[in-house]
């Protein structure tokens, strides 16, 4: 295992009494870490689980503590939180002890209130048994244990990696290649290729993109924004004509037709020299009568 010694408290003196050495496994600060963090508003807690020798303590497993009473500003271990964490500790850890506990401040840094401290000695009165506090919001967190007869802030703890002492390029697995390189891959590509298109190319390129922008534009404003129709009605028999094209009406309220073509005069028509007065031989002769005066094709009766 590789093991690292953390200050957690450099500024504060240290105090006459010895204090206990502290080795926390890393993986358990990542789940203290993760519990907190899934409780930004309210307070959770857990137990230490590891083993003891003289004035050394390992901590190397925690168990959440679940159906507390959380509130903002503390939270209590109830019956359920008991029952929960004594049955996962003689399931996944017969061998081990309780060496501690741990919770979350968030948003109001790291310290033990006088509602912890009731919590650490009643619960957890053994001389080397630790409280652990991580504040979600700030990343801050420290560890605090019995020196002499008093609850100190630990000055020194050394963090272990499981994982320590492998050999670099022993595990086999090669370098991830995901989505972002191969995209950031086409990315300078397509730069390199802008970059060795001439300059006037790139100019046109521009400024045509930019005209076919406009005409969108106003080919889009043209079929969305209304246009007025213009109507001209007959007062005598109210119907209504539209209004030539080019027709509009100006700022002050007055109408301009379009420019109308120029007819022409009609011309007077020219009497027809040619055609002849009907004369007696051509005009249409009453039929033939008898002496009674009857029309002879007339039906009999």
């Amino acid at each position: 295992m590789c093991a690292g010694v953390i200050d957690i408290s450099m500024s504060r003196p240290k105090s006459k009494t010895k204090q206990p050495t502290v080795l926390v496994d890393g993986e358990v600060i990542r789940q203290i870490r993760q519990h907190a963090r899934s409780f930004s508003k309210t307070e959770v807690c857990g137990v230490l689980i590891g083993s003891q020798e003289k004035n050394a303590l390992a901590i190397e497993a925690c168990i959440a503590g679940l159906n507390a009473a959380q509130a903002g500003t503390h939270v209590t271990f109830t019956q359920d939180t008991w029952e929960h964490i004594y049955k996962t500790k003689d399931r996944e850890y017969p061998e081990r002890r309780i060496v501690g506990w741990y919770h979350s401040h968030p948003g109001f840094g790291v310290f033990l209130s006088d509602h912890d401290t009731f919590i650490h000695k009643n619960f957890f009165s053994s001389p080397l048994q630790v409280a652990w506090v991580y504040d979600p919001h700030s990343d801050e967190e420290g560890c605090f244990g019995w020196v002499g007869e008093r609850i100190e802030r630990l000055s020194e703890i050394a963090v272990t990696d499981r994982k320590g002492g492998e050999g670099a390029g022993e595990t086999g697995k090669p370098e991830p290649v995901g989505a972002a390189d191969e995209s950031e891959e086409e990315v300078r590509s397509s730069v390199n290729r802008e970059s060795d298109a001439p300059a006037w190319l790139r100019w046109t390129t521009s400024i045509l993109s930019y005209v076919l922008v406009m005409a969108i534009g106003f080919f889009v404003c043209w079929l969305l924004f209304p246009r007025p129709i213009i109507f001209f009605v007959n007062p005598f028999n109210r119907t209504a004509v539209q209004a030539p094209p080019g027709t509009h009406i100006n700022s002050d309220g007055s109408i301009s037709l379009p420019p109308m073509p120029e007819l022409e005069a009609p011309r007077p028509e020219k009497p027809q020299r040619d055609v002849k007065p009907p004369t007696q031989e051509s005009a249409p002769q009453a039929p033939p009568k008898t002496d009674s005066g009857k029309d002879p094709h007339a039906p009999r009766q």
